[in-house]
């Protein structure tokens, strides 16, 4: 009962999902009115998918704020608190290529990436690299976590592979694969493998919560360049084979 209640208390949620769509729906009715001028079933239609919209986010964020976020603590806690603290690392990858295939706004990039190559390049193959970059990434953040390795050991030559990749990577796989960067940081995968992570920090005795909970989306957000810069060139490779 008092979960119920703890869930049906949504009025800051309702208050930041109307503050996040209000500006939105002014630039559209100002647009509406000095420039486009649609008709009026498409302005009908507008109005359900932003109505159906603005429920969604309220019950996804809801959802988020009294499940996910609670749920990836205690798991990172009882995973901290075990005496083989290598399990985290596979543990760490299976949890971020879940939450990366969950992850709404992945299938979507999928989506636009095969329309806009005329499926050339298929959304399962971008979904499939992306989860897969991803759920090496948060295994390596979880290795940092649990064994105190500084987070520039990996930040700084991860970025100093991409900025080499990107001489030899096709052009069209380097704009896809620093927008899939933001992309693949989206609601699932934060809420969830953030919160695991700072679980595992807080039990741990001798790691920071602030130091070595946190980092983990630098890298997440790191995994999805260079995962599909390495997909382009493949896709260069095999292109040169062929021809």
């Amino acid at each position: 009962m008092n979960e119920l209640l703890k869930f049906l208390e949504i009025g800051e949620i309702l208050t930041e999902v109307a503050v996040a769509l209000g500006p939105l729906l002014l630039f559209f009715g100002l647009f509406q009115v000095f420039f486009l001028r649609l008709p009026a079933a498409y302005i009908v239609n507008l109005v359900k998918g932003v109505c159906m919209a603005f429920v969604g986010l309220v019950l996804f964020l809801q959802g988020v704020k009294v499940g996910f976020l609670p749920a990836g603590t205690e798991m990172g806690v009882l995973l901290g608190a075990s005496e083989n603290k290598w399990i985290l690392v596979p543990i760490g990858f299976a949890f971020g290529f879940v939450a990366t295939i969950a992850e709404p706004a992945v299938r979507i990039l999928g989506f636009e990436v095969e329309k806009a190559t005329s499926g050339f390049i298929r959304a399962r193959v971008i979904l499939i690299t992306l989860a897969s970059g991803v759920a090496v990434f948060v295994a390596m953040g979880m290795f940092r976590t649990v064994y105190g390795v500084p987070i520039h050991y990996f930040v700084i030559p991860g970025y100093l592979i991409i900025l080499g990749m990107l001489r030899f990577t096709n052009p069209t796989f380097v704009s896809i694969a620093f927008d899939a960067g933001g992309v693949a940081t989206g609601p699932m995968t934060v809420t969830f493998v953030m919160a695991l992570s700072v679980g595992v920090a807080t039990i741990l005795g001798n790691r920071s919560p602030i130091l070595d909970g946190f980092g983990l989306i630098a890298l997440v957000a790191m995994a999805p360049i260079l995962s599909l810069m390495s997909l382009g060139l493949l896709y260069s490779w095999r292109k040169r084979k062929r021809a």
